[in-house]
This record gives structure tokens, C-alpha cells and sequence, in this order.
């Protein structure tokens, strides 16, 4: 029986992805996927993609609003484009999306079993009943209005689906795994995010069996003007609630880990484990002008393109909780919004080539690369113990100054130099491109 992982809250935010980070979104997000697939198999990605703490961390390291429900449509979107050239390589098909795109996610699932030979009729009929119990029985005041759906060649699946409180501004996000899912309507979520708002109906938890029984009893017995007429007699004295145990029947029966993710678009030092960033730093700072950069054989991959590495390194091999701060892995490649950086496009540029390098040369049998990957993650959780390094305010600060230097951008266009710098360009960058002269 799959469980519930945790949950988070998260502000809901509009805008766009511009076109130069979606592209980058697309194959980054694709190319970590990829490495997960290689290291650990494809179930083993299905389980990340369904862990709520997980894919925050894993939209933040691509760039991504570190913090907000924009990250759900981003990450589905970067890696419906990005595997897609993939899937019969890979085995992994991404369906569904925002919007018009969640509507048309059973058709999309139809056409993946022509292709594969899955049963697409089965697979769509999934994908709806998966949509009917997060919007029908567990009434939590939020409407769905995305539904990503990615399916595994040999039938397993992910659902991550997303919610909106207009009213609040606020989003609720639902994760769904197909690993050990006996019942659509006993306790089926692999995770549920989303501000808590009270008492929430969860007619999808095995406790409410006996309550899901006495509605189709009533149903049966009344019919559904009878059941209007009872409804109209009771709904007004909300003193008619039972006290006692009864009203903690849909509360959980254990304790799970909570996400908070603040309203605030700044990254602040208590949204960072900062020992962990120093691990980081110290790992890159130690190995990227030495062995790594040369072992990598990637030109001009520097101690800050290492440190990103670091971070990316983390999200392939980390556990689960390491990944209780998703805000820290902005700092490898910032935001699109400036928080807590703009986005350095000849770092992210260098990670992407160097990631894809290694896993090209593994799929090789050259693995030597993901190895040095896989050791600059340990080395940085061993040096975190004893590791110091700047305060999370002066790092931002830091990479604010430095960031016309690594090719920022943002939403607001490129970073200026500094008050006092000559006004010139960044060296042999054009807009989407940013691999020329690397930041060390």
C-alpha cells in the first residue's frame, strides 16, 4: 500500500518561464532525470518524482522559483519537452500538463499504448480516476487545474497534480505512485501538499470506508432528491457535527514531515541548512580548480560551476532527508525572478555540458565521470561536518555582485556590471547562448 510522504505549502504564483531558461529547464531537467535512470532505475525516478520534498529540490536546481506552485507546471512542462526525444530510449512517457494539457492527458495515454503496447485504455482510466478522487473525495477547497502523468514502459506510473485556492492565493500539490497502490480509495497518495486549512473531508482515506458505504446506502435508500431534502433539514446548525474521536477520523495517524513554503519570494538563512552549504562550497572550493575540472575534462569548469555540480550531485544521490531545504539548491543556478540570484547562464551552461558528458560517456561504458559525480556529493557531506564558510545573506550578496560576471539573467534581462565596472557586455554571450569564456 503506498502512504503519504509529507506535505507543503505553497503561494500561488503566475507568469511565464522565458524561452532562454525554458530550453535550459528542458535539458537539465531531462539530463538529471537520465543520470537517476542510469544509477538507480526508472522506478527509482518514479519514487523521487512522487516525493514532495524531492521534486521541490529538483525545480529549484534547475532555475526554477525556488518556492512557488510555478514550479509544478514548470518541472512537468522542462520534462514533457525534455524526454520526449527520450521516451522509447528511456522508457518514460510524460502526459498531461496545465490546463488544456491536463484535459488531454487520456488521449495522450491512448496514443503512448498504440506505441508501446501498454494498455492505454487502462492507463487513461487511471489518469481520470486519479483526477476524480483529488477533486471529488478529498474536498479541501482546492480545484485541480494541472495533471502530470508519466508512465514507465512496463506500466508503473507517477501522477503529480496540482490544485488552486483562488481566494487564499494559495496551492495544493498531490502526489500519486503506482508502487504498491492496492485501492483507489484507501489512503492512495504518495504525498499531499499544501497549506493546512482545517478540517479537510478525505473520502480516499481507509478510515472513511464505512462512511463511503452509508453514502451509497443513503444514495440507494433516498435517491438523490430525497438526499436534497435531508440536506436542506441539517445543514444550517453546524452544532450537529459529533464531538469526541469522531472528529478527528480523517486526522493522521502518524505525524509526517510538513514543507513550509513562505508566501516571500527572498531566500533567507533560516530557509537553508547552512552547514550544507558549506559542505558544498568546501567540496568545490577543495576539488574543482584541482582533480575534478580535469578528471571532468570539461574546459574551464571552475570551483562555482563545481559547487553547482555539488548540488546537482546531491539531487541524484541524495536521500531523502537531505532534501528537507529545498532553498538551498537555488543556489546552484539562482532564479528566474532574481531570489536569491539571477540565474547564472555560463554556470548552468557548464553544468548541463559536463552532466551530459557523463552520463553520455557512461551509457558508454566510460563511468568514470558520474563516479567523480557521485564523490564530490560524499566529499561534500563529509566536509559539511566541519566545513564554515559565509553567511547565506553574504553569499547571496556575493553572487549578486559576481553575476553580470557568470552571464545573469533574469525575467528583468541581462545583470549590469557593477557601479564602477566599465560598461561593457559579457564576453561573447548572445542571448540564449553563454558558452564562451566560464566563470572559476
Amino acid at each position: 500500500m503506498s502512504r503519504r510522504t509529507g506535505s507543503a505549502d505553497l503561494p500561488l504564483h503566475g507568469g511565464r518561464v522565458p524561452p532562454w531558461l525554458a530550453t535550459r529547464l528542458a535539458r537539465l531537467g531531462a539530463v538529471i532525470c537520465e543520470a537517476v535512470v542510469l544509477e538507480y532505475g526508472r522506478d527509482e525516478l518514479l519514487r523521487r518524482l512522487a516525493h514532495p520534498f524531492w521534486f521541490q529540490s529538483f525545480g529549484a536546481v534547475m532555475g526554477m522559483d525556488w518556492h512557488s506552485s510555478g514550479i509544478t507546471t514548470s518541472v512537468i512542462g522542462a520534462l514533457k519537452r525534455g524526454l520526449a526525444p527520450r521516451a522509447a530510449e528511456l522508457g518514460l512517457h510524460v502526459c498531461g500538463g496545465r490546463g488544456r494539457h491536463s484535459r488531454a492527458t487520456p488521449g495522450e495515454l491512448l496514443a503512448v499504448g498504440e506505441r508501446t503496447g501498454l494498455d492505454g485504455a487502462a492507463l487513461a482510466k487511471t489518469s481520470k480516476l486519479v483526477a476524480k478522487v483529488d477533486s471529488a473525495a478529498v474536498q479541501d477547497g482546492f480545484d485541480l487545474y494541472l495533471h502530470g502523468f508519466i508512465v514507465a514502459a512496463d506500466g508503473k506510473w507517477v501522477v503529480v497534480q496540482q490544485g488552486m485556492c483562488g481566494e487564499r492565493k494559495q496551492a495544493r500539490r498531490y502526489h500519486w505512485l503506482s508502487e504498491g497502490l492496492g485501492s483507489f480509495l484507501d489512503d492512495p497518495h504518495a504525498a499531499v501538499e499544501g497549506p493546512q486549512r482545517g478540517n479537510i473531508v478525505n473520502l480516499a482515506d481507509r478510515r472513511a470506508e464505512r462512511s463511503r458505504q452509508a453514502q451509497l446506502g443513503l444514495l440507494r435508500e433516498l435517491g438523490a432528491e430525497g438526499i436534497s431534502r435531508e440536506w436542506g433539514r441539517i445543514a444550517a446548525p453546524a452544532a450537529s457535527v459529533p464531538a469526541g474521536p469522531q472528529a478527528d477520523l480523517f486526522a493522521p495517524s502518524q505525524p509526517l514531515p510538513h514543507l513550509v513554503m513562505p508566501d516571500r519570494h527572498d531566500v533567507r538563512a533560516q530557509d537553508v541548512v547552512a552547514r550544507r552549504l558549506h559542505g558544498a562550497l568546501a567540496a568545490a572550493a577543495e576539488n574543482g580548480p584541482r582533480d575534478f575540472a580535469e578528471l571532468l575534462q570539461q574546459p574551464g569548469v571552475g570551483a562555482r560551476t563545481v559547487f553547482a555540480l555539488a548540488q546537482v550531485a546531491e539531487v541524484l544521490h541524495g536521500t531523502p532527508c537531505r532534501f528537507s531545504d529545498p532553498a538551498r539548491f537555488s543556489f546552484a543556478h539562482g532564479g528566474k525572478d532574481r531570489h536569491p540570484f539571477p540565474v547564472p547562464t555560463r554556470v548552468y551552461d557548464h553544468t548541463l555540458a559536463t552532466l551530459k558528458t557523463a552520463v553520455r560517456n557512461a551509457k558508454l561504458g566510460r563511468d568514470e565521470q558520474m563516479h567523480a559525480l557521485r564523490r564530490l556529493d560524499a566529499q561534500a557531506r563529509v566536509l559539511e561536518r566541519n566545513a564554515r564558510g559565509p553567511s547565506v545573506d553574504a553569499l547571496i550578496a556575493r553572487e549578486h555582485r559576481d553575476s553580470h560576471a557568470y552571464g545573469g539573467r533574469s525575467v528583468f534581462g541581462w545583470e549590469p556590471p557593477p557601479m564602477g565596472a566599465p560598461q561593457r557586455g559579457v564576453i561573447g554571450l548572445r542571448p540564449d547562448r553563454g558558452r564562451t569564456r566560464s566563470p572559476k
